[in-house]
């Protein structure tokens, strides 16, 4: 990072936040559901200090691209909209941001459902409270952090990729209850392996079915007269309501379920069947996978010593998680694998085990 020759001046505070991987809970965080995510080793740091003059300047050395701001009602576009974001929920809940320079570096891989965008306000709110010693706790972060990317990113998301990139850490699993905020540190299988393979097929949620998908959950719940889906734990009972309600429901309800399974205790096999599960429901029941995730994923499920695997993040593209048998394994399967997708005519990149510099 090189805070000093885009600004003429140090930075005055520095903080990070990783992106993430979801292993289970797929499009059940609007619905005050149960998920289960983990950090990535690739982060997102945000430098700050106070600017010179009356403007807020944004740099995303990613971008090589500047955002200068000096109106505070007009809403900037791209990276920028998300720290926008993050001041405005500050200053709403009485916090005043004096103007600053922002220097943003991400090794998020950006499209790929690995929550780049939660990174970059989290990084960005931890950094803001650190320069102007605002008391706000972690989940608090996350929580301003949501309705910044709901109110100035344009997507209606829950809360998990937030809280994930604020509370979680590479060495566990985060299982949280959307609903209460309860949250409990699993560990991570021992005698097994997490895998991250970008499927090459970009995509952004604003642009996505992902808002559609979430109205269609709460024209459900409404029509089942519940507050939110995860009220319903028996997928029966969701089987008379209209397509494609029906088939949206039943994958929030079996989503959750599987959660659940996960938290009781359950065999590194048992959970890779799970993910195997996962996937199929969101291809088949919440439609929110393409051609080069299913591809993918039928690689991974067919390798012999891959124990499971699904999309992860929103889907709609981005990429794929495996849970691998054994140790000190990973980048052998992902070689193995990346080399028959290559095959099927598909190029993607193998993200965990880390390959970035």
């Amino acid at each position: 990072m090189n805070f000093q020759k885009i600004f003429n001046q140090q930075p005055e505070t520095e903080a990070s936040a990783p992106g993430r991987v979801n292993l289970l809970g797929e499009h059940t965080d609007y619905n005050d559901g149960f998920v289960l995510p983990t950090a990535i080793p690739q982060k997102t740091t945000v430098q700050l200090a106070f600017s010179s003059d009356e403007k807020h300047h944004f740099y995303s050395e990613n971008l090589d691209e500047i955002v200068s701001i000096l109106e505070i009602n007009h809403t900037p576009s791209g990276f920028a909209s998300y720290i926008f974001g993050c001041i405005q929920v500050l200053e709403q809940k009485g916090y005043t941001i004096p103007p600053i320079n922002l220097y943003v570096q991400s090794l998020v891989p950006m499209g790929s459902g690995l929550s780049s965008s939660a990174a970059l306000e989290v990084s960005t709110l931890k950094a803001l409270r650190q320069l102007l010693n605002i008391p706000i706790n972690d989940v608090e972060i996350a929580q301003l952090a949501q309705q910044a990317e709901i109110h100035y990113a344009g997507v209606q998301c829950g809360i998990m990729d937030q809280m994930a990139s604020s509370l979680a850490d590479t060495e566990h699993m985060l299982f949280l209850d959307t609903r209460t905020l309860e949250q409990r540190v699993l560990p991570l299988p021992s005698d097994a392996e997490i895998l991250v393979i970008d499927s090459g097929a970009p995509r952004s949620l604003a642009s996505s079915g992902y808002n559609q998908r979430r109205a269609e959950c709460e024209e459900a719940a409404r029509s089942l007269n519940v507050k939110a889906l995860r009220d319903i734990t028996d997928a029966s009972a969701v089987e008379d309501l209209p397509e494609p309600l029906k088939r949206r429901a039943r994958h929030v309800v079996r989503e959750n379920n599987r959660v659940l399974e996960v938290l009781q205790g359950v065999s590194s096999q048992r959970f890779g069947e799970l993910m195997n599960a996962s996937h199929a429901s969101l291809r088949d029941d919440y439609e929110v996978s393409v051609p080069a995730l299913d591809t993918l994923v039928d690689i991974l499920q067919k390798t012999p010593g891959v124990l499971g695997a699904r999309l992860t993040g929103a889907g709609f593209g981005g990429a794929c998680v495996a849970l691998v048998s054994g140790q000190g394994k990973a980048s052998a399967y992902a070689n193995q694998v990346i080399e028959a997708y290559k095959q099927a005519g598909y190029r993607g990149q193998i993200l965990v085990p880390e390959t970035l510099d």
